[in-house]
């Protein structure tokens, strides 16, 4: 076995330093991850309206 097939597959992202950015890049990058999160939070919808949609199907 190798020692890599011992490590997560998935590995949390490192945190960006925050202590670099000015008040500027900060409200940027707030702005991006917000803009991420919507972009999530749609997807998890689009899902749940698939799989209900499916659900629905099924049950008759």
């Amino acid at each position: 076995m190798f020692d890599e097939d011992l490590e997560p597959r998935t590995q949390k992202p490192k945190q960006k330093d925050l202590s670099l950015l000015s008040i500027a890049d900060l409200e940027t990058y707030i702005s991006a991850l917000e803009a991420e999160i919507r972009r999530a939070r749609d997807e998890i919808a689009q899902r749940k309206k698939q799989k209900s949609g499916a659900e629905a199907l099924f049950k008759r």
